[in-house]
């Protein structure tokens, strides 16, 4: 099993590409199978997730391609899929394939709109938390489908086909509001989804069905209203930049100290960790190519967080600020409001010296005058790269193990940090 070898204590240089996001990419590839037509998604990342899904979506009868290398590549562009479901097959998602992803959970929507029947394992992925999927379920059933839980498979009728209608979420959830999206665009009829969630990643996929031939009005808002068709066409659609992704390089360049350009990435995805990034004293400013962090050795501030959805503060970078608050001339305060298990980086980051004290749903980081290397394990994707961001301010060497995690969701991570300057390795076996 591969793992990760890095010494701290090097400030980074250069310039860093952000990926495609991940979090749009995958329910862009879902989006294929409401269409015969051919769907071509530019600057898709090279994960494993993508990968995993892309064997789902060939189960079921799509044919998949990726058009080779060109000459003189933009360093920002990621592969170019071809998704074609001419025919669905097999409407059958088996546990083996969605257990490993969670996302993979969202083909029941497309499945079932298409095809009048879906049978879908219910979803894994990280351990992270419940994430029941109670309000995918219920948003189905208000577009009109027959829901039967048979051991551990969601079976899911529709013989008449979906149809429109109101749906309120009693909370935001990004996973329902793409499962329901997603299935609405083939409903007859007009639904309305209220406290939709308004993460950009929803929005991307909306954009990329308004190609496709859905008639969305309310993108980015949590009132989206969809006018389903009978039929959808094939698009081109382009993946917006991974924010997550640029969150998380901005954690690393403000803890380690240096001067990086993030290329590509957009201050529009970033506003509220960007603001927190301030707070700390890094400067975050624009450039021609993306955006620009520098901090030139001056110590971080501690700050104050909390999780919440989009607009708010993200909570797929709050373990990557708790590792950069180890380090704050000070206390800091993370509430995490969104998963109630999204603490497991902690003992981990401990076990480098970091002093962190859990309470319920809120960590009190108090900053320590310096970290430690250590062997240290990943628990999940985003806990990962915490550690890695932790490695690279501690001193002597940090091995991290069961890297995996980290591969399901950032691109060429070490070839990105190294060639600004971090001492950081893989090692296989």
């Amino acid at each position: 099993m591969d793992r990760i070898k890095i010494t701290g204590g090097t400030p980074l240089k250069g310039i860093i590409p952000i990926s495609g996001a991940k979090n749009a990419a995958l329910p862009l590839m879902i989006a294929s199978l409401l269409t015969s037509d051919r769907l071509t998604l530019k600057n898709v990342p090279n994960l494993a997730d993508v990968n995993m899904l892309a064997r789902i979506l060939r189960n079921h009868g799509a044919d998949h391609s990726i058009e080779g290398k060109r000459a003189n590549p933009s360093t920002l562009m990621g592969d170019t899929f071809h998704l074609t479901a001419r025919d669905i097959v097999d409407t059958t998602a088996p546990y083996e394939m969605v257990s490993r992803m969670r996302a993979s959970f969202w083909v029941l929507g497309p499945i079932l709109a298409r095809m009048g029947e879906a049978r879908v394992s219910l979803p894994g992925g990280c351990a992270i938390g419940t994430r029941p999927v109670d309000l995918h379920l219920d948003g189905l059933k208000a577009l009109g489908a027959e829901i039967d839980i048979d051991a551990g498979y969601v079976v899911a009728k529709a013989p008449r086909g979906l149809r429109g209608n109101k749906i309120v979420f009693p909370k935001v959830s990004v996973g329902a509001t793409h499962q329901v999206l997603l299935a609405a665009s083939l409903a007859r009829g007009e639904t309305v989804i209220e406290n939709a969630a308004r993460e950009p990643e929803v929005g991307d996929v909306a954009e990329c069905l308004v190609k496709m031939g859905a008639g969305i009005e309310g993108i980015g808002t949590s009132t989206l209203r969809i006018q389903g068709r009978t039929r959808l066409d094939g698009a081109i659609h382009t993946v917006l930049p991974d924010r997550i992704e640029a969150g998380t390089f901005a954690c690393v360049v403000a803890a380690t100290g240096g001067d990086v350009v993030l290329e590509g990435a957009r201050r529009d995805l970033l506003v509220t960790a960007i603001a927190a990034l301030e707070k700390t004293g890094v400067s975050v400013t624009d450039s021609p190519d993306g955006i620009r962090i520098a901090r030139n050795g001056a110590g971080i501030e501690p700050i104050s967080l909390e999780t919440q959805p989009f607009p708010g503060f993200p909570t797929d970078l709050q373990a990557q600020f708790m590792a950069l608050m180890t380090r704050a001339k000070g206390t800091s305060v993370i509430r995490e409001t969104i998963f109630e298990n999204r603490f497991m980086h902690v003992q981990e980051l401990a076990r480098l010296g970091a002093d962190i004290q859990l309470h319920g749903d809120t960590a009190t980081i108090r900053g320590v005058k310096g970290l430690k290397g250590a062997p240290v394990m990943a628990t999940d994707l985003r806990a990962s790269v915490s550690l890695v961001i932790a490695g690279l301010m501690a001193e002597g060497e940090t091995m991290i193990n069961r890297v995996y995690h980290l591969d399901r969701g950032f691109e060429r991570l070490e070839e990105k940090l190294s060639r600004c300057g971090a001492s950081i390795e893989r090692i296989t076996g």
